[in-house]
């Protein structure tokens, strides 16, 4: 049986190499990327950038909306983003 660690790991190389993942608009790779970080980092830790640092601004904006999940629902929800977003892609 798939560990939950080996399906994550398995999401995050099948991205690196997903050719379709890179035209995925800005709000469907910040949906996917604030999971990545809070499964793999946690809460965000750093302190918010400043109003001209749009893209910055956006990844903290984003990553501070799922503070507080646990890393395993973490894995899942993004597990389920990518899953979604290839199925559109």
């Amino acid at each position: 049986m798939i560990t939950l660690e080996q399906q994550f790991n398995d999401i995050v190389e099948f991205v690196k190499q997903w050719d379709n993942g890179k035209q995925a608009t800005n709000d469907e790779k910040l949906e996917a990327y604030k999971y990545y970080k809070q499964a793999t980092i946690g809460d965000v830790n750093t302190s918010k950038p400043g109003i001209f640092s749009y893209t910055d601004r956006a990844k903290w904006n984003s990553c501070d909306s799922v503070k507080g999940i646990s890393s395993q629902d973490a894995k899942l929800k993004y597990i389920e983003v990518i899953n979604e977003q290839n199925i559109i892609k």
